[in-house]
């Protein structure tokens, strides 16, 4: 089945700095790039990639990942990094995001804040002005944030949102509760959709398995269903648990009981849809 994969992270820091966050995680802060990828997957590779912003300044990434994509076919788009909440720089940034063909959207990782901090007054005015850009929203949150995800959602009916990573649920410690009800919340704005992916990441690296995942993945499927989920490898960081075919072969497991557009809508034409691409 061709897929696309909604959510890669490319990095080399011989050509961009800083990513300090790399510092925490030695493990897979050497270079990775399309053909590290090619060299890994081997034949389970995605028709396309959306790339997803790694934390580098953010102009800067964007031309390297463009450069990339010229000599790469399969990355057809681009989540940038920009100061969402920072009024007047922030629109410069958005008009400056627009004279780059790639970029489909816009993510501001907050997962570090404050439980508040995107329901503040200034970021919920910087994403409003995304329809107006083009862009969609990319959430990036820890699932303790999620009622200040839900109040963001309200309040920009016109934006679209993707809830990356399922909402970070907190695996590692099998809590499933207040987290089913708020993905039940948002999964009921119809602007949103939430990518299958980074989940591995949320469970004990070393000692997870898929049985821990069923109940996580289960619900995602029961509120979003099929037609609102996206594929995402989450590669390279969710190495830290999990190669990236053996997450590709786990997502396929998980949802082998859908019809074959189910699974192609899953896999497929959700990103194409939602990434214009």
């Amino acid at each position: 089945m061709r897929f696309i994969d909604a959510h890669m992270h490319f990095w080399d820091q011989a050509v961009l700095q800083p990513y300090t966050w790399l510092h925490e995680v030695p493990s897979i802060a050497h270079a990775h790039g399309p053909q590290t990828l090619v060299n890994e997957a081997a034949d389970d590779l995605p028709a396309k990639i959306v790339f997803v912003e790694c934390g580098a300044p953010w102009l800067d990434e964007v031309h390297w990942v463009e450069r990339l994509a010229a000599q790469e076919p399969r990355l057809a788009g681009i989540v940038a990094k920009i100061a969402i909440d920072a009024g007047a720089r922030t629109t410069a940034d958005l008009a400056e995001l627009r004279r780059h063909p790639l970029v489909r959207g816009v993510r501001h990782h907050f997962e570090h804040a404050s439980l508040d901090y995107c329901a503040r007054p200034e970021f919920i005015a910087g994403v409003r002005q995304l329809p107006a850009a083009g862009l969609s929203f990319d959430i990036c949150c820890k699932h303790p944030q999620l009622p200040a995800v839900i109040e963001l959602v309200r309040q920009c009916p016109e934006v679209t949102f993707i809830l990356d990573h399922g909402g970070k649920p907190g695996l590692r410690a099998g809590l499933l509760h207040p987290w089913r009800d708020h993905i039940r919340t948002l999964a009921g704005f119809p602007n949103l959709v939430c990518k299958l992916s980074g989940l591995v990441t949320e469970a004990d690296h070393d000692n997870w398995t898929p049985a821990q995942l069923q109940p996580y993945v289960t619900h995602l499927l029961e509120t979003f269903g099929p037609s609102r989920l996206l594929f995402g490898g989450d590669w390279p960081v969710a190495k830290l648990a999990c190669g990236y075919v053996r997450w590709l072969e786990l997502a396929r497991h998980f949802v082998a009981h859908l019809s074959p557009a189910e699974q192609t809508a899953l896999f497929h034409d959700n990103a194409a849809r939602i990434y214009r691409i």
